[in-house]
């Protein structure tokens, strides 16, 4: 069990705007120095979740906590936090330098601290040199570097993050969130990161916190959340699925066999999502499985016999560079399957061997 302490505390949080519930009484805890990040669709209350936190917002009911105080009635500027948003928001009439003493003038910080500081945070963000330019004259992926390091450089308790790389284009953003991963780990800033974008949340999270029409679905580990969803938002919303409908043929203490089509597969016990895991023979289930791990073989020899296996036929072949995505057609369902394997004599409407192990297999009641 953590001995860490919690930097942010959110209890009982409820959000509305009008009619609308944007949070419906959530509860969240970020641990000191972690980077945790707020994933779910557009409109799910990450951003509102966010605002709550930095003080732009207020909730209707519920409180939230920073370093153990109370923060409520605080205002964002008494709250000893960093913030950057997607936009950037650089004052446009300021040089890099002038942008980051900002806040240090604020603070009454002297001059010569001022320059050690403001030296410092460019440094950590690798945009030493650009002191005296204007945001017009930097790069997208620059001026956001800029704005982490303005965010930075008063040394906050608290860095929020604002969907931060959603305007950048794919190799900036990739290259962007190694770094904010990297500096978060050198300073040791607790970090809350707000994204809509997977696999930003996957690659850079200590633990993520799943979102889902104001409520938290599931806070977890990245590793966790992809392996191991507790429901069936979270296994959709992470991740590419494939899904079956079925109905309950048996039961034992540790498996499920479900019947899908002319097909029994069997599913453990284990890997039930939801909440009612009372089966029954009969029953109307919905199986799920990540188009990884479905091996695809050409002969039912080579498909091997302690894995089920099934015969299906190619509708779709993609390459993707490093991989291939191929689509099989079974019992008139569509699966797909990611492979780094491949066979030339596969083409549209080729006979081939698609098997999973039970063990990867998820399964809910409908």
């Amino acid at each position: 069990m953590s001995t860490m302490k919690n930097d942010v505390e959110i209890k009982g949080a409820i959000k509305q705007f009008g009619p609308n519930v944007v949070l419906n009484g959530i509860d969240l805890e970020v641990k000191q120095g972690e980077l945790l990040t707020l994933l779910g669709p557009s409109g799910c209350g990450k951003t509102t979740t966010l605002n709550l936190i930095a003080g732009f917002l207020e909730a209707d009911q519920g409180d939230v906590y920073i370093k153990g105080k109370k923060v409520n009635k605080i205002p964002p500027y008494k709250r000893d936090l960093g913030m950057v948003f997607q936009t950037y928001s650089l004052f446009p009439h300021m040089t890099v330098y002038e942008n980051l003493s900002f806040g240090l003038k604020l603070r009454k910080v002297a001059k010569e601290a001022q320059k050690k500081k403001i030296e410092r945070a460019l440094e950590l963000v690798k945009m030493s040199g650009l002191e005296h330019r204007y945001p017009r004259e930097l790069s997208g992926g620059q001026r956001q570097r800029v704005a982490i390091s303005r965010a930075l450089v008063v040394e906050p308790e608290l860095l929020l993050l604002d969907e931060p790389l959603s305007n950048l284009d794919a190799k900036l953003r990739h290259e962007l969130r190694t770094e904010i991963k990297r500096l978060q780990k050198e300073i040791g800033v607790t970090t809350i990161f707000v994204t809509h974008d997977q696999e930003e949340a996957l690659s850079m999270s200590d633990r993520v916190v799943v979102m889902n029409a104001g409520k938290i679905e599931q806070i977890s580990t990245p590793t966790s959340i992809y392996d191991h969803p507790e429901s069936e938002f979270v296994f959709q919303f992470i991740g590419k699925s494939n899904s079956f409908n079925g109905k309950v043929a048996a039961v034992d203490n540790q498996h499920v066999s479900v019947k899908v089509g002319e097909m029994i597969t069997n599913v453990k016990k284990e890997n039930m999502m939801g909440t009612d895991r009372l089966l029954k023979v009969g029953d109307e289930v919905k199986l799920y499985i990540r188009p990884e791990k479905v091996q695809i073989a050409s002969t039912k020899d080579r498909a091997g016999s302690s894995i089920e296996f099934h015969r299906a036929e190619i509708s779709q072949l993609n390459y993707l560079g490093t991989s291939w995505e191929i689509a099989v057609s079974l019992f008139g369902e569509s699966v797909q399957i990611l492979t780094n394997s491949y066979d030339p004599s596969w083409q549209y409407g080729s006979e081939v061997y698609i098997r999973w192990n039970p063990s990867d297999i998820m399964l809910i009641k409908k």
